[in-house]
């Protein structure tokens, strides 16, 4: 049975060294802020914080006291950065001994028994399906991991490794400004084999860069935020959302306020003609 996640995911990448550098009582503060605006569940990857914040996050979580029941943890394996550990050169590394060995590690770092989702985090030229199905279905078996899935992976990639075990979710980029995965297959496959699509990056470059794409987008939305009542972001979720994939946003942000404006994006009734307006004003061309 697949794990159940909340319509939108808190992600941790920024929450330590990285970019915010939180401090333990305000990770426990934000951890408890999110779930009480009922998103439960966050999303980790060894490598963040060159390998520190899972351990930061596992800390704030111990010292929270809250209920392992009322959240769910994602963590994701394989990449081998330079920073953080004696690499010469990043890598990729699925053999079976790493990924349980990695898990292990994550489970300890953050002090639970067993991780909601396990994603490999990027493809590798050199993963051997058979081997990533013997760690993942050992770790099932164990309870070390409820539910496998990958990260970055395409329709072709993820049919090998479905060949040997179960897929249940992919975290993929896709936002109003990186939306190929709609076009090139990758959300109507996963609709087919029952694969729920996560999103990261999913409010893209709007608030990042100043190029055309970028100026067409937010002209519209100062009309949608006029028209619906709610901030920019939160329409740019609401669009993502829409899609009948069924994605699951990953958002970044540490900002009590935007936490807390977050679901509204579930709710919000966005009408097909915004959506095909974002995505048209995205574009900068009618559909085809």
């Amino acid at each position: 049975m697949k794990t159940s996640i909340s319509p939108i995911i808190a992600g941790t990448m920024n929450w330590g060294v990285w970019d915010k550098k939180l401090s333990t009582k305000e990770m426990v503060h934000l951890i408890n802020i999110c779930i009480e605006n009922k998103i439960t569940t966050f999303d980790h990857a060894d490598i963040y914080g060159d390998y520190t914040t899972e351990s930061q996050f596992g800390k704030a979580f111990g010292e929270s006291q809250i209920s392992r029941d009322r959240l769910q943890l994602i963590s994701k394996c394989g990449i081998q950065h330079t920073n953080g550990r004696a690499n010469t050169i990043k890598h990729y590394d699925y053999s079976k001994e790493y990924i349980i060995w990695s898990v292990e590690n994550s489970l300890k770092n953050l002090q639970t028994d067993y991780l909601d989702v396990l994603l490999l985090h990027r493809p590798s030229p050199l993963m051997v399906a058979d081997e990533i199905a013997e760690a993942v279905e050992q770790l099932k078996k164990e309870g070390k991991i409820k539910s496998f899935g990958l990260s970055n992976f395409t329709s072709f990639q993820t049919d090998l490794i479905r060949s040997k075990t179960e897929v249940s979710f992919n975290q993929i980029q896709f936002s109003a400004t990186h939306h190929q995965a709609m076009l090139d297959g990758s959300l109507d496959y996963m609709q087919l084999h029952n694969i729920t699509p996560m999103s990261w990056n999913p409010l893209g470059t709007v608030f990042r860069e100043d190029i055309e794409q970028t100026r067409r987008l937010k002209k519209l939305l100062v009309q949608l935020v006029d028209k619906y009542g709610v901030g920019s972001d939160t329409l740019l979720l609401a669009w993502v959302l829409k899609h009948p994939a069924q994605i699951h946003p990953v958002a970044g942000t540490v900002n009590i306020a935007r936490i807390q404006a977050l679901m509204k994006a579930v709710e919000l009734p966005l009408e097909n003609i915004d959506w095909f307006a974002i995505w048209t004003e995205s574009m900068g061309n009618k559909v085809p």
